[in-house]
């Protein structure tokens, strides 16, 4: 007779991180997607998981793969917590159950979470952490397209057998139970935020709570943007120390200062990206413009100046898109040749960044539809009315302009878009830094990519670079914005903007100031030098200084305007050097140093 398995919690935590791996690429339901699991032997295992329609693709199996690696190295705590199962039926519907349900008179259920990747009502106990399994590996994928069921075999290794660590309780009250959002994965089918449900469930994700951030609206509260709401809805990771750390350690560089404060601050699948950086795979950045005015103000170079430290610390290409579309779409007066010819003049002030013109490719999408048109068509059937209306609250009234929009901004974030740069390779991913109210538009891309066979794109976000009135809203490029700081500015104008309209954390007077101190956390033109200012030291000194009354507002106003003067006139004078061949040079994809991107990495 064979020997009794013992089930294990390191079978248990193995068996969730592979069953979200499947959820977020697959993006199937994760309520009633169990259809069977078993262990086989001491480190063996089967689970087979439901909805599965297509067999699935190379591209597919390696993704799977990497987000179970990547879940392992993040050691994600898991938590379990007690509710009244009619409580949990409310707030999760049918997530949190097998398609062996509980038994209806089981009235309170154990929930068991690794957060943002697997929701189970379970009785095993489960390792305390993702990082206790030491392998996690599936050993054999086989389809049933009848049943459409995915029957997965796996082995699972833990890091200590004679010490597991196991899952303790988390205790919440009735009004403290973590939303749905925070438990299981963003691409995962519930969340009809992206969904192809009848109707779009719910408010927009970044317009709840006081406050909006959509692509075309930013508006905080009272105190100004709450970053960690949006992460929590809209579903991101945030940028740890150690993965800052990491960076440092894979490219040799000092971290860039805008992570090194926070300033971009939240993630998807940065991991997965440096793990293949990091077997020698390289990445390519996208990033873009949408030209509405003649110039760029200083907000617009945020992501640029960091997208560029990101190409020259890890030597790798770029593409940038200038939606010129978009902004005839939805800018109300603007023409289509008018935003074409201010996406030419926006590329000046863009080259001026500092690019490698030999890895650069700037493109009009107007000019560039013609070859990445086969793309957008195939991303465009993928994407459906609800989908849209889910992410940005599109309704009947808007044309199909602003509907269609989202499949061309999804695009560039694929290498098969760029076969003069790429060739015929998948293999390569995307990297996108952003400001965080583009999200939408690449949550919708990351949900169809797998079905498309893609890599899905690794998004960094940045906050945003505050209204010089505070920190409710962003910067505009409007022109009925006087207090906007743009790049072609004077010395003496930008003075006089810091002067007049930047919002203070001083006190009234100088005796109250010097008394009291300032408050930094409303002070405008010490935000701006958190951006601005590369030491890191003058940066605190002044800081302390600021709050400790040493320091008054107008001297503090002072050093942020030489600052900014001294970074715009460097802007001005590398402008001037861009000329139309450069230009031309800049938005050419058929050169030779592309070519060198086209041939995969031998493995």
């Amino acid at each position: 007779m064979a020997a009794t398995v013992v089930r294990t919690p390191f079978f248990d935590t193995s068996m969730h991180i592979l069953k979200g791996a499947v959820v977020t690429v697959f993006r199937v339901p994760t309520g009633g997607s169990t259809d069977s699991v078993r262990q086989r032997e001491a480190t063996k295992g089967v689970v087979t998981i439901n909805g599965i329609e297509q067999a699935p693709t190379e591209e597919q199996k390696s993704q799977v793969s990497a987000h179970i690696t990547s879940k392992i190295a993040e050691d994600e705590r898991i938590t379990i917590f007690n509710i009244d199962r009619k409580k949990a039926e409310e707030l999760y519907g049918q997530t949190m159950y097998d398609k062996f349900k509980v038994p209806a008179e089981v009235s309170t259920l154990r929930l068991v979470n690794i957060p943002k990747w697997s929701l189970n009502a379970g009785r095993f106990d489960m390792c305390a952490s993702t990082g206790q399994l030491s392998k996690l590996e599936i050993t054999k994928w086989k389809h049933n397209a009848n049943k459409k069921i995915l029957e997965l075999s796996f082995e699972f290794e833990g890091n200590d057998t004679e010490n597991i660590k196991i899952a303790e309780e988390t205790q919440y009250d009735d009004s403290s139970y973590p939303p749905l959002g925070d438990l299981i994965p963003p691409e995962a089918g519930e969340l009809k935020d992206m969904g192809d449900s009848n109707e779009p469930s719910g408010p927009v994700p970044g317009t709840e709570g006081g406050q909006t951030v959509t692509p075309w609206d930013v508006e905080g509260g009272d105190e100004g943007i709450d970053y960690d709401k949006l992460i929590r809805d809209f579903g991101c990771q945030k940028i740890s120390p150690e993965l800052v750390a990491r960076i440092e350690r894979l490219t040799g560089k000092r971290p860039h200062r805008f992570l090194r404060r926070g300033l971009f601050f939240s993630h998807r699948d940065l991991i997965q990206l440096l793990d293949n950086y990091e077997k020698g795979v390289p990445f390519f950045l996208y990033t873009g413009r949408g030209p509405s005015s003649e110039a760029l103000h200083v907000g617009h170079l945020v992501p640029f100046f960091f997208t560029q430290w990101l190409q020259e610390v890890f030597d790798v290409p770029l593409v940038i898109q200038l939606t010129d579309d978009e902004k005839f779409f939805f800018k109300d007066g603007l023409t289509l040749e008018e935003a074409h010819r201010l996406g030419y003049e926006n590329a000046k002030d863009i080259i001026a960044c500092g690019f490698n013109p030999d890895k650069t490719f700037i493109f009009s999408n107007l000019d560039y539809m013609g070859t990445m048109y086969p793309v957008v068509c195939k991303l465009m059937k993928m994407v459906t009315m609800n989908q849209t209306k889910g992410a940005f609250g599109f309704d009947g009234s808007c044309h199909i302009g602003k509907i269609m929009f989202p499949a061309v901004q999804a695009a560039p974030s694929f290498p098969v878009t760029f076969p003069s740069i790429f060739g015929n390779r998948t293999d390569i991913m995307c990297l996108i830094p952003q400001a965080i109210d583009q999200d939408p538009y690449f949550r919708i891309t990351r949900d169809i990519a797998p079905r498309c066979g893609w890599k899905k794109p690794a998004l960094i976000h940045s906050k945003f670079f505050p209204a010089l009135q505070g920190f409710k809203t962003k910067m505009s490029g409007s022109a009925a914005t006087p207090s906007t700081i743009f790049v072609t500015d004077t010395a003496k104008q930008i003075k006089d903007k810091i002067n007049k309209y930047a919002f203070s954390g001083g006190k009234d007077t100088k005796e109250e100031q010097i008394k009291y101190g300032a408050d930094l956390s409303v002070d405008v033109p010490y935000e701006y030098l958190r951006y601005l200012m590369e030491d890191d030291d003058e940066f605190a000194r002044i800081g302390e200084e600021y709050a400790a009354g040493r320091l008054l507002t107008g001297e503090v106003k002072k050093i942020l305007a030489d600052v900014l003067t001294e970074i715009i006139e460097k802007h001005k004078a590398a402008r001037a050097q861009v000329t139309d061949e450069t230009v031309k040079h800049f938005m050419n994809p058929h050169r030779e140093s592309f070519k060198q991107y086209q041939t995969p990495v031998k493995k």
